[in-house]
């Protein structure tokens, strides 16, 4: 690639990864029991510095070249793609975003066939639980997105043969608990909160499926 283009194209990549990032999403924003996990690992050193010629040493692609990047992610970034040479960076992330969009959608109303193919074991568990104890209150939730601030790669490892990337996602949610009658019990349309949730998603990358399961949610 000629030496020009690869630098545009770098900096087109850091733009995008810049800009804020508007979608529909939600977030776990009422009081009651929601799904949550400690991390299984210490958190990365958040510490930035450039790594692209590196990744590029490496033989992992373009799609994958993004200034910036910690040591740690540096490290997992280059083992997954080497393990799985179709995996790109960017269409990730944008994937991500969709499955966060999507599992919390799917947890408001009350979809338990979605969470059972988006989510993986605890996760999945851990969802239905707080669910069901949702539904024997007589509880329901109304959810507004104000915007999506970040989403943001923090953490990524391949351990054997199980790729594991964790996700920062911040946002503006309005959120509102009713109770049985209809009543506000909790939370506010008018007044919207910043979020901050990790989630991590795994996939065995000798899988046929594309798709990535949601492994392990924190709040950020």
């Amino acid at each position: 690639m000629d030496k020009t283009l690869e630098i545009v194209i770098i900096a087109m990549v850091a733009a995008f990864l810049g800009l804020r990032l508007y979608s529909v999403l939600g977030r776990r924003a009422e009081h009651e029991e929601q799904p949550r996990f400690e991390p299984k690992e210490p958190k990365a050193d958040l510490a930035p510095r450039s790594t692209s010629g590196d990744l590029a040493g490496a033989g992992v692609p373009p799609s994958v070249l993004v200034p910036g990047v910690t040591p740690a992610i540096e490290r997992g970034v280059r083992e997954i793609a080497a393990a799985d040479r179709h995996f790109d960076m960017l269409a990730f992330v944008e994937g991500a975003k969709g499955a966060y969009r999507m599992v919390l959608e799917a947890f408001w109303k009350g979809d338990r066939d979605a969470l059972a193919r988006l989510c993986d074991g605890d996760v999945h568990d851990s969802f239905i639980a707080a669910l069901n104890a949702r539904e024997a209150a007589g509880h329901t939730l109304d959810y507004k997105l104000i915007r999506i601030e970040e989403a943001m790669i923090v953490a990524a490892e391949l351990r054997g043969k199980l790729a594991r990337i964790t996700v920062r996602f911040t946002a503006d949610v309005a959120a509102v608990t009713r109770n049985a009658d209809g009543q506000v019990i909790s939370g506010s349309l008018n007044d919207a909160i910043e979020t901050c949730d990790l989630w991590t998603f795994a996939r065995d990358v000798n899988a046929a499926s594309p798709d990535w399961l949601v492994d392990e949610t924190d709040e950020g």
